[in-house]
Parts: C-alpha cells; structure tokens; sequence
C-alpha cells in the first residue's frame, strides 16, 4: 500500500470534494451584541442555533478565527455517539444517579442532532447503525465485559453484547473475540454537518465573522485585531484552540489526533468485510482507534499519532507526519488484511480539547456573563449539542427567562478543575503517557493475560484519568 498519492493535510478528507469555504466577511470594527459566541465550530454555532430558536430578537454575534469548521469540527471521524468525557468522575462527585441524568441526557442527544439536521434539511450523510466496540486480545475483552457492565448500570439497557461470530456477522475484524454495540450512535460527515449549520444559523438572523480571530476574552469583551464586541454574555467555544487566546494556555490541552481514509473500495472487498451496518467502529486498545464507512464506501480511521506539541502550540493545515499515516495504515491492514493493496487517499491531524481530569464541563459565570463549554476529549459531535443547549438554559436562566432546566443541573454544569502543569513538564507527561500506552497495547496483543497490562495502569494515573 503506497502512501506516494495521499493527499496530506489540506484541513481533512471532508473538505476534499466540496473545497474549502470562502470566508465570510471579518469583523469590520467595533460592534455590540446581546451575545458573542468565540468559535465557530459545533459548540459555537449549536448554541448560537438554540438561543435564536428560544428567542428569536436577540442579537448574536459568532467570532471565527479562520472559517466555520476549520478546527475539530471539520476534521473529526464523524462519531456522533453516546459517550461524554467525564462521566465515572462525575458519578463520584455527584453520585451515581446525577451521571445516570447526564448519560440519558447523552443518549437523548445522538436523537436530537438527527431531528434537528432533518428538520433543516442539512444532508450530513447521517446513517443511524450505532456504535460497535470490539476487543482482539484477552486482555481487551476483559475490559470490554467491564465497560459493558458499566454503560448498563448507567441505564443503557438497549446495549448488547456480543462474541467473536456475533461480531463477524456484523464486521469482520481480524482477531475480533467479542465487541458490545449500542443504537445510540451514527456515522456522518463532519463537514456537511458544520456547513449545513452555519447556512442555517446565518438564514436565521445570527451575525458570523470569520477570519476573525479573537486574541482576548474580558467580561462583556472579545477583542480581535479587527475591533472589540461588546456583550453582556461572551461564550468561549474553542475546544483545541482555547490555548491561543490570552490566559488561557494552561486551560485545555490541545491534544493531536490523526486519521487517514482509503479511496473508495469495491464491492468484492466489502464482501470479505462486512460492515452492512455501517456502524461507527472502536476498540478497547489504550490507544484506541475511531473508524467509520463513508457514504462513498471508504474507511475513514483515526488515532492519536503525535499526540502533543510543544507549548501548546496547534497545527495550520492539517499535515500529518509520514510515520503516523505509516502506523494507521498498518492498523487497518491488521484490522482488514484484504486492504493491504488500497490506497491511502487522504491523511489529516486535528487538535482537541483535554482538561486535566478528562471530564467535560459547560460553564456559566453569573458574575461576569462569561461562558465556556468543551474539553470533550474527543467525544464532541454529540456533546457540542448538549454543551449547547445547556448554555441557552443557563442564560436564560440567569437573564431572567426562566428557572433551572433539568439541563442546568446536570453533573457537568459548572465543573472546576485545576490547569495543566506549566512546560516541560506538559510535554514530558503527555508523551509518557502515550508512550506508556502504546507499549501496554503492545505486550497486549501477545499475551494470554485477561488483565490490563500494568503499565497502562500507571499511565492512567499519570493522566489523571482515576
């Protein structure tokens, strides 16, 4: 399999066929809003579509470094599923019934991005075929029976569980000795999904500059080169990109992830896959991988690769380093050995948010009318939509149009938590983690062993992740 052809970088595969888009107008001065909205990615223009939807006078302002769905939004493996970074934490804090709220919540939402595409005719090229975990080492499914247990004692009990035929008979993994699949999950594409939005939010009154980066957020302040708005709610919806905004490098990690996409594959090699089901694919690897079958016929598959730069820093266009497509094409040909001769048409890398206890948060400061919502740990194409019908609860509320919303007192509402370690240090710990990961899937895959390897034990610990 050559990788002479691929397209590298470019943003992602998902703008390939269509272009990128021409930028709208920036900022032209200084101008005032009822709401500023910094981001134009998923959690920016969701929310922006829900309180224009609630109260259609209010004046919304939408601020875009580059162009909507430039950042993870555009770039992401089109995993509109269930999961939210977070919730075991939460389930600890707050107590197992307010993270049953939340994961209902969450599957609720997977239903709600399908009605509201439908309803605006946005063609995302949606397929509803849930979300398929498989395990190929003993050590994997021991995890996958535990995680198994633990989605249905948070209420999910539409979740089955299947072994090593049951699997095949859906997707043919090489190696595969069990998965678990739940319908609360969708294949789409990232792109569609983020344009037909912004169409809809801009026909629905709402005022978007792009190319309009914002260097700064104060209260009731987001200053750009271009001039400063001014409102009464500013809302930060960066996810990987917050770093780049003044004060906020130690906030969220931007953490790199990677994915490569093969060109379109006949059907004789489907016919030795499967995949009718078109469900969106995981594995219970440390490193895990993301992959999904494209509505041309593709498999589009991610993984963390290089998975930090120093200093926070993000990357411009999308290039991934060789030896990272390298490695993703040599996990799909271990998972499908029949596409050892297909090209890889497109690599591309994207940044996503990482707070240092892995847990998703939306924030309303009532004091200052500051807002944020991410550090989605890359569960975000469906939890942008929760994170931004929760900010228009949370205004609402605190404006006076209403009381608490069952939104409002979910788990993840006004979470704190600390900021990451100052530089080295950031960089030392996150490449040891991964490197520690990687080694644990390694000696995985060739022992007996039911259990996780204890290197990713202590790995887990290094992260904070428990």
């Amino acid at each position: 399999m050559s990788t002479v052809s691929t397209v590298n970088g470019g943003i992602s595969f998902w703008y390939a066929d269509q272009g990128t888009p021409t930028p709208r107008e920036p900022l032209p001065g200084d101008a005032t809003a009822d709401v500023c909205i910094v981001g134009g990615g998923y959690t920016g223009l969701w929310t922006a579509y829900y309180l224009k939807k609630a109260v259609p006078f209010l004046n919304i302002t939408v601020l875009e470094a580059k162009f909507c769905g430039y950042g993870a939004s555009g770039r992401n493996g089109g995993w509109l599923y269930n999961g939210i970074a977070g919730r075991d934490r939460y389930a600890k804090l707050h107590g197992h019934e307010a993270a049953v709220r939340l994961q209902q919540s969450m599957n609720d939402t997977v239903a709600e991005v399908i009605r509201v595409a439908d309803e605006e005719k946005i063609d995302a090229d949606i397929h509803r075929g849930g979300v398929l975990e498989v395990a190929c080492t003993p050590a994997q499914l021991a995890r996958l029976k535990d995680f198994h247990s633990a989605e249905i004692a948070f209420g999910e009990t539409d979740r089955t569980l299947h072994g090593a035929r049951e699997t095949a008979e859906r997707v043919r993994v090489t190696g595969a000795v069990g998965s678990t699949w739940t319908p609360h999950g969708a294949r789409l594409h990232p792109a569609k999904l983020v344009k037909g939005l912004a169409d809809v939010v801009e026909a629905l009154g709402v005022t978007l500059h792009e190319s309009t980066p914002v260097t700064e957020i104060k209260p009731k302040h987001a200053i750009t080169p271009y001039g400063t708005v001014r409102a009464p709610y500013v809302l930060r919806c960066t996810e990987g990109f917050t770093a780049g905004i003044k004060g906020q490098k130690r906030t969220w990690l931007p953490m790199n992830s990677s994915m490569i996409v093969t060109e379109p594959l006949p059907a004789s090699l489907w016919d030795t896959i499967g995949w009718n089901g078109r469900e969106t694919l995981g594995d219970m690897a440390h490193a895990y991988l993301y992959a999904q079958r494209t509505a041309d016929d593709r498999i589009a598959l991610g993984g963390r690769g290089i998975p930090y730069r120093y200093g926070s820093a993000t990357d411009n266009d999308g290039r991934t380093q060789p030896a990272t497509i390298e490695a993703l094409r040599d996990l799909l040909v271990r998972l499908f050995p029949t596409t050892a001769g297909t090209r890889i048409a497109h690599a591309w890398s994207g940044v996503l948010g990482v707070p240092r206890d892995w847990c998703a948060t939306v924030t309303l400061d009532r004091s200052t009318g500051l807002g944020w919502a991410g550090g989605y740990v890359g569960s975000g194409v469906a939890t942008t939509n929760l994170a931004a019908r929760t900010l228009r609860d949370l205004i609402q509320q605190d404006s006076g149009q209403s009381g608490p919303t069952e939104l409002t007192t979910l788990p993840w509402v006004n979470h704190k938590v600390r900021r990451w370690e100052p530089e080295p240090l950031r960089w030392l710990g996150v490449h040891g983690m991964y490197a520690a990961y990687r080694a644990a899937d390694r000696r995985e895959l060739t022992s007996p062993r039911a259990g996780t390897h204890p290197i990713a034990k202590i790995a887990d610990r290094l992260a904070g992740r428990h």
